[in-house]
């Protein structure tokens, strides 16, 4: 649901341009009478392909989950959270005032629910959900094309407004929560630890 947000540092904005860049840092010792020399670390020289296209986050199907779940339960609905992966959506139902999230599993074309938990945060309704399902990935294929698009996430930011993002893993390691505008424009990155 909620995600933490990691603050930048000067040395994580420059690891993470590294880790794009696919670049070599090379350590040092900073302190101390002996100095001895720091291994070469290589943070991320990827050489691979781009994800497939049947692999990425089945965003489209957002728009099948929320249908299918406000048929089951009779009608519009408040959420904390809808996300998709390749193969499922999950849908995270604010209950009781928003102070109770019910998760559901939306896969293959079937609804199911887990008992609801506590829960606290900003919230939304599918009326409020105005993406470009075609186009909301595709800068973030284009500026990171070797990072495997793990989630893409939608969220209350708890001003009233919808967050989009996508959750990101480089195939050496490391992962990135990307927040991007309804037609995909990279608002902000933010490294995941």
């Amino acid at each position: 649901m909620r995600r933490g947000r990691c603050s930048f540092t000067a040395a994580v904005a420059i690891v993470v341009a590294c880790l794009l860049a696919g670049s070599v840092l090379v350590g040092a010792c900073s302190s101390g009478a002996a100095k001895p020399k720091a291994p070469d670390v290589t943070i991320c020289a990827t050489r691979g392909t781009q994800q497939a296209p049947g692999d990425l986050p089945a965003v489209a199907k957002i728009s099948v989950a929320i249908d299918a779940l406000e048929a089951k339960l009779g009608g519009p609905q408040q959420y904390f959270e809808v996300n998709a992966t390749a193969r499922v959506v999950n849908l995270f139902v604010a209950l009781n005032n928003a102070t109770v999230a019910q998760a559901w599993l939306y896969a293959d074309g079937t609804l199911t629910s887990k008992t609801g938990q506590k829960a606290s945060g900003g919230t939304f309704t599918r009326s409020d959900v105005d993406m470009e399902t075609d186009k909301v990935l595709t800068t973030v294929r284009q500026q990171i094309p070797e990072a495997i698009l793990e989630t893409f996430y939608v969220n209350g930011d708890g001003k009233g407004h919808v967050q989009y993002g996508v959750l990101t893993s480089a195939q050496c390691g490391g992962g990135l929560d990307v927040v991007v505008g309804p037609t995909g424009a990279v608002k902000s990155v933010s490294p995941v630890q």
